[in-house]
């Protein structure tokens, strides 16, 4: 059972009065009707007890509004208010199903529902567009792009002292922003674009912002001058007419400052804050039958508001006692009588005005509520539009006294009932001034000022392709601003240092500038995409054009950890990542063709980025390779290769193998457990153990892996190992190692420990 009404019984049950009258079997009855949703029932009910009555009991006079109000009987509610009343002063507290009734029943009659509710969209969602800020919701002013992507009002997350981003709730960098607002760079790109395609507009927002400036050192003439500028520039800037209807409330200028709300109701009728601001400048300056008005239509906006549910409760409150306070009679005149006293205006207007004609903006579709008409008529103020919630509030008693002057009406004069039309509505001229375009409707860039070399990278000189945008507020392509740091951690263009930004490889796409090439340069964006994708289809082949690293022997399955600090191998293992094939060739060194004609082809299982840019890489050896030419590209060396197999035998030649293959196995497992254990642990900690005799020895295209491992730890020089390496029968291959094993065996030499070279090192 619904709390409040449940407090009523309550009390009723504890009141000795009441329990005189009330009986359990009608209070059980009551409480089945509420439990069924059957108000009209429930109102019978009470009625019918307070026929039973002497005297009107007020907390069942109460009640049975209560139940009329949720049965939608407002007329009836209304009267059974005014009885309560009547005996005693009504609470804020106690008028909630009555407003909540109203403003359903303005919600439903006048289509609200249909225009707010139908896309499950809030006001604020409705206005924005691809170039508005999701904290100030107004068009982005010095555009600030955080490290996530996401980019915002300079202003906006410098006021708030944002740790987080508002849209992904990314982790901002407290390190890089050493907790300073300043920190935060405009985005260079970004605000020349919207300087540019919203000239009027940016300039505005930038006078919108000195006069919040002025406004909050106190200085509310100037600020109001700022105002008054920025509007000049854009006149349907809704929010802007808000700020500006609050400064002239701050400074008692009720006037203009219900002119400015009643701009924003004709420009955003179904704006709940619109008609808040507005209801506002009309209680202060003592128009409440207007302000009620408005509050109402807030609440039949945006049923949930509850702030200006409980100013709306309050202010009914005040209307019902205002007569009591005025000395006027406090009871009816019949002690059965249960309507509203002789004095009370008739609650058939209220009836009347809930079946009156609907607002002619409830039903304009969302997209077109600024130009209703171009007839005089339809460029009456929106107050004028509101005669049906106008009779409802006339049903309610605000007795002219209550109503207060504008500072410019004489004294000793009568108020007038209405508020003049130059206060509450624009006159002719100034509607017809107010600019068609709806303050909610989308931005969209004048095709005349699109220009695709604005959206150029200044290293590569193309369209942007996955735009990033570093900490000094430059946005580049991400792969050139990659190549760049490779070679110096500084901005390419303001040479700031971005040390931690090369850290934290903070590389996120802007998401705005990555939009507005979607949306605006679609056809030179694929262009863009597809000599993108051709040119990552030929990095990853990798028999055509293998990137080779020279360095150190590699093996296949036998791990090669590196460290990579070159700028031309920080990008060639940043591209074997991007194609997907996480693989590239290793080679030693050679002084005439600069790289051995043989190799091993390694796959990356991991990358770790270094804060001064060096790259520790996890690698495996997979294959072996014969290079048949050689080539460079972007700074490093490629190679055409066709790679190697070992000859396969069968029959005795296979069962000859075999026999050599365990012979050298055990000579090798002899002379590994005879090393030292520091020698052993060292090979362990780099190699590991030694594998495994494979049960099929010519299973794998290179042999058995251990082999290979064998190789790796013996004390051989490199290009001992290269010819090694080259060969393509097995039987050679372990004949040379038992050779090496007995030559090893008989001079007791150490392991060889891993080489190292100026371009990368094994670890």
């Amino acid at each position: 059972m619904d709390v409040r009404l449940e407090n009523h019984l309550d009390y009723f049950i504890h009141d000795n009065t009441a329990a005189a009258w009330l009986s359990p079997e009608m209070l059980s009855v009551a409480r089945e009707a509420f439990g069924a949703g059957d108000f009209n029932l429930l109102a019978e009910i009470y009625s019918s007890q307070l026929a039973d009555l002497r005297h009107p009991d007020r907390s069942l006079c109460l009640l049975k509004a209560d139940a009329l109000s949720r049965a939608g009987r407002v007329a009836d509610a209304l009267e059974s208010y005014w009885t309560a009343a009547n005996l005693d002063r009504l609470r804020p507290n106690e008028l909630g199903s009555f407003v909540d009734c109203i403003a359903h029943t303005l919600r439903v009659k006048e289509c609200l529902k249909e225009c707010t509710d139908s896309d499950g969209v809030s006001e604020d969602e409705h206005s924005l567009d691809l170039f508005s800020c999701r904290l100030c919701k107004c068009l982005l002013i010095e555009p600030t792009t955080l490290e996530c992507g996401h980019t915002f009002c300079k202003p906006c997350i410098e006021d708030d002292g944002v740790k987080e981003c508002e849209l992904c709730r990314y982790k901002l960098n407290e390190t890089s922003r050493q907790l300073k607002p300043i920190c935060f760079k405009v985005n260079v790109v970004l605000g020349g674009l919207l300087g540019k395609w919203f000239c009027a507009e940016s300039e505005a927002r930038r006078c919108w912002l000195e006069g919040d400036r002025m406004r909050n050192e106190r200085g509310f003439i100037n600020a109001l001058e700022k105002y008054n500028n920025a509007l000049e520039k854009a006149p349907s800037m809704c929010r802007l007419l808000s700020r500006r209807a609050e400064l002239h409330m701050e400074m008692s200028n009720f006037r203009q400052a219900l002119q400015d709300g009643d701009a924003m109701c004709r420009l955003m009728p179904l704006s709940p804050k619109a008609h808040y601001v507005k209801a506002l400048a009309l209680n202060k300056a003592g128009y409440n039958e207007e302000a009620l008005q408005e509050y109402l239509y807030c609440l039949a906006l945006k049923p949930d508001w509850t702030s200006v549910k409980l100013e709306t409760q309050k202010m009914l409150s005040e209307m019902f006692s205002v007569f009591k306070t005025d000395g006027l009679p406090t009871s009816s005149p019949h002690p059965h009588q249960t309507g509203p006293a002789p004095y009370l205006k008739p609650a058939s207007l209220l009836l009347g005005s809930l079946h009156s004609t609907p607002r002619r903006w409830s039903q304009t579709p969302i997209g077109r509520r600024d130009s209703l008409s171009d007839t005089g008529a339809e460029t009456k103020s929106s107050c004028e539009d509101s005669k049906t919630l106008a009779s409802v509030v006339a049903a309610l008693p605000l007795p002219p006294g209550l109503k207060r002057k504008f500072s410019d009406e004489p004294q000793g004069s009568a108020p007038s009932n209405k508020l003049p039309r130059k206060v509450l509505c624009s006159d002719e001229s100034s509607s017809s001034q107010m600019p068609a375009a709806c303050c909610s409707e989308r931005r969209e860039v004048p095709p005349q000022l699109l220009d695709s070399s604005d959206m150029d990278c200044s290293v590569c000189m193309r369209l942007f392709y996955e735009p990033v945008t570093t900490p000094c507020g430059h946005t580049f392509c991400m792969k050139c601003l990659e190549r760049c740091l490779d070679h110096n951690p500084n901005c390419p263009l303001c040479k700031e240092n971005i040390t931690e930004y090369l850290a934290t490889r903070g590389y996120h796409k802007t998401l705005l500038m990555e939009e507005v090439l979607q949306r605006y340069l679609s056809e030179e964006l694929a262009e863009r995409s597809k000599v993108h994708q051709e040119e990552m289809a030929e990095l990853s082949n990798l028999t055509q054009e293998v990137p080779i690293f020279i360095c150190t022997m590699a093996f296949p399955t036998i791990p090669c950890p590196l460290q990579v600090f070159e700028p031309c191998y920080r990008l060639m293992i940043r591209r074997s990542m991007e194609t997907g094939t996480k693989q590239f060739g290793m080679c030693i060194a050679d002084d005439i063709k600069g790289f051995a004609d043989y190799g091993c082809m390694l796959e990356v299982k991991d990358v770790k980025f270094q804060p001064d840019g060096r790259l520790v890489v996890d690698t495996v050896g997979v294959s072996r390779f014969r290079v048949l030419s050689h080539g460079h590209r972007d700074g490093y060396n490629t190679a055409k290769i066709k790679y190697l197999e070992d000859q396969k035998v069968e029959g005795e030649e296979l069962a000859e193998l075999q026999k050599l293959h365990d012979c050298v196995y055990e000579q090798a497992s002899t002379w590994f457990t005879s090393l030292k254990d520091n020698m052993k642990n060292q090979i362990v900690s780099h190699f590991g153990q030694l594998p495994e005799k494979d049960c099929d020895i010519q299973g794998s295209v290179s042999g058995p892996a251990w082999c290979w491992w064998l190789l790796a730890v013996l004390p051989l020089e490199k290009r001992a190992q290269l010819s090694i390496l080259a060969m393509t029968t097995l039987r050679e291959r372990l004949s040379t190692t038992r050779r090496v094993l007995s030559l090893v065996t008989r001079k007791h030499s150490r392991p060889r420990r891993p080489s190292s070279s100026a371009a990368a090192s094994s670890l």
